[in-house]
C-alpha cells in the first residue's frame, strides 16, 4: 500500500498514492492511530465533495468531528487558527486525538501549524486533494500561515504521521488550480531531473487528460524528488532551499497580487526569472531557457508578470524569509535538472531579472 517514506530526525513516515479513500482507514491503523478522536479540517469547497465521504470511512471506529472555513488564501491566517483552536477545545480534543488536513495547501499548512501548536502537538494526517498538494506542500513538514500580505511568515516545520494522496479528487479540481500544481510539478523536474523534465513533455496529453497512471507517476516523481531532498535537509540549512527555486521572485509577486494568482502561476512566473539570471550568468542557453516557457505554456502557465511594478517585486523580495543579512537567497540553474543555492547576486543583477518577467 505504501508507495515511498520520507525520513527526518523527528519521524519516517509514508506517502500512499490511492484512487480512492477505500484505503484510509487502513492507513491510520498502519500509522497507529486507529480508534482515536479524529477533527477534520476543511473548507467551504472541499467539505461538498468529499467531507461526508470520509467521515463515513471513519465513524464506524472513531469519533469524527470537523472544522470548516471560507476557501481561499484570504483565510490562511492567525484569526482562523484562533477559530480552529476554539473548535478543538470545544471538542474536547487532547494529544491522544488526530488532526486530518482534508484539502489543498491553504488546509494542508494551516491545519498542520493548528496541529503542531494546540497543546504544544498533536498527531496529524495529510489528505490533499489538489495537485499542488498532491506534489509539494503535503510532504515536507512545512506548516503555516500568511501574515501582513507576507507570504507563510509565521509557521514551524511539523512532519505528518503520513500523507494520503487520492488522484481521484483531481477530477473535480477547477483548470487553473491543475495548472498551479504544474507549476511545481515543472519545478521539481528543473531542478533535479532532466529525465523527468523529458516525461512531462512526452506525457503532457495525458496529464492534462488526468489519465490515472500519468499521474500517479507524475506525483510519485515529485513526491521522490522532494522526500529525498527532504531526508537529507528537514529545516532548510542547505540544500532544502533548492525547493525554493523560482519562489523569491514568485512570492513577491503573490503577494503584490493580494493572492489573486495562484502559487502555482506565480512560481511559473518566478521560474522565467530565475532563469533569466541563470542565463545572464552563462550557465544555461537561450534554449534552455525556452525549453521551460514551452513546458509551462503547454500547461497553460503564465512566464509574464502583468501590471505589476518592478521595483515593488524588487522591494517585496527582501521580505522573503529566505532572505539573511540583506541578502536575497535565489536558487539558480547550471543545466535543466541542477540547481544550486546562490546568495552573490547584484541588485541590477535581480532588477534585469524582474524586467524580463514585465
Amino acid at each position: 500500500m505504501q508507495d515511498l517514506e520520507v525520513k527526518t530526525p523527528v519521524r519516517t513516515y509514508p506517502i500512499h498514492i490511492e484512487n480512492s479513500f477505500a484505503h484510509l482507514p487502513d492507513a491510520l491503523a498502519q500509522a497507529g492511530l486507529s480508534g482515536r478522536k479524529i477533527f477534520i479540517i476543511t473548507d467551504s469547497n472541499v467539505c461538498g465533495l468529499y467531507l461526508a465521504e470520509v467521515k463515513a470511512l471513519l465513524q464506524p471506529t472513531a469519533a469524527v468531528h470537523d472544522y470548516i472555513f471560507e476557501a481561499g488564501e484570504n483565510s490562511k491566517t492567525l484569526d482562523t487558527v484562533k477559530n480552529i483552536y476554539g473548535a478543538m477545545l470545544h471538542r474536547q480534543l487532547d494529544r491522544g486525538s488526530v488532526v486530518l488536513a482534508l484539502g489543498g495547501g491553504v488546509t494542508g499548512d494551516m491545519a498542520g501549524f493548528a496541529a503542531a501548536s494546540y497543546m504544544r502537538g498533536l498527531p496529524y494526517v495529510q489528505l490533499p486533494t489538489t495537485l499542488l498538494s498532491q506534489v509539494d506542500s503535503s510532504v515536507g513538514g512545512k506548516v503555516g500561515v500568511d501574515f501582513m500580505e507576507n507570504k507563510n511568515l509565521i509557521g514551524a516545520f511539523y512532519q505528518p504521521h503520513f500523507v494520503y494522496s487520492n488522484t481521484a479528487t483531481l477530477r473535480t479540481l477547477p483548470e487553473d488550480q491543475f495548472a498551479s500544481g504544474m507549476g511545481e510539478v515543472i519545478k521539481h523536474a528543473v531542478i533535479a531531473s532532466h529525465a523527468y523534465f523529458t516525461f512531462l513533455r512526452q506525457n503532457s496529453a495525458a496529464i492534462q487528460a488526468k489519465m490515472p497512471e500519468a499521474l500517479r507517476k507524475t506525483i510519485l516523481a515529485s513526491n521522490e524528488i522532494k522526500a529525498n531532498v527532504v531526508n537529507q535537509d528537514e529545516k532548510e540549512t542547505g540544500l532544502r532551499e533548492i525547493l525554493n527555486f523560482g519562489h523569491t521572485f514568485g512570492h513577491a509577486v503573490e503577494s503584490l497580487s493580494h493572492f489573486t494568482l495562484p502559487h502555482g502561476h506565480c512560481v511559473a512566473i518566478g521560474m522565467m526569472a530565475a532563469l533569466r539570471l541563470s542565463q545572464s550568468r552563462g550557465l544555461i542557453t537561450e534554449n534552455d531557457r525556452a525549453e521551460v516557457a514551452g513546458l509551462l505554456r503547454i500547461f497553460q502557465l503564465p512566464e509574464k508578470a502583468a501590471g505589476l511594478n518592478a521595483e515593488g517585486i524588487y522591494t517585496q523580495m527582501f521580505l522573503d524569509k529566505k532572505t539573511k543579512n540583506g541578502a536575497i537567497n535565489l536558487v539558480l540553474v547550471s543545466e535543466i535538472g541542477k540547481a544550486f543555492r546562490d546568495n552573490s547576486a547584484t541588485p541590477a543583477e535581480i532588477r534585469e531579472a524582474i524586467a524580463s518577467i514585465l
